[in-house]
């Protein structure tokens, strides 16, 4: 069985140095953003993203959690996202559609955290992954090289 990854709070402190200040930011209150990103990554220790880069994984998750919280607390009126037009009579403001492939995405590109997410996760994923079956199944070829 794999192992499980917990939280630790120092090494967060380290890799996400905007979280430093302890009194801004207890323990505690990092500890939650934490549970709910494994929410999102999960924190047993397997498969492409291991190691190191699944605990950073885990903490850009939760540093984007944070930032997203801290923005929406801070600006309550700010609405998320990039501004086409707007015009002032009669009040009308038209956003620009995330360039993203898909919500989630386009989610995690609202913080550097998310970016860094996304680029770690896009990385260890190249290629795809294949599971079961036979070995003819993820190639062009059967096994000794025939059609």
């Amino acid at each position: 069985m794999s192992a499980v990854i917990t939280f630790d709070v120092e090494l967060f402190r380290l890799q996400c140095p905007e979280f430093a200040n302890e009194t801004t930011y207890p323990d505690a209150l990092l500890q939650g953003y934490w549970d709910t990103a494994i929410c999102y990554v999960s924190n047993v220790n397997y498969g492409y993203l291991r190691d190191d880069c699944r605990l950073r994984a885990l903490n850009f998750m939760t540093a984007h959690l944070a930032k997203l919280y801290l923005i929406i607390t801070t600006n309550p009126n700010q609405t998320t996202g990039q501004m086409q037009s707007a015009t002032i009579d009669k009040v009308s403001v038209t956003m620009t559609p995330p360039p993203q492939k898909d919500q989630f995405q386009w989610w995690l590109g609202l913080t550097t955290y998310g970016q860094m997410l996304l680029a770690l996760l896009q990385v260890k994923s190249v290629g795809g992954m294949y599971v079961g079956g036979l070995p003819e199944r993820s190639a062009f070829r059967k096994v000794g090289g025939i059609h």
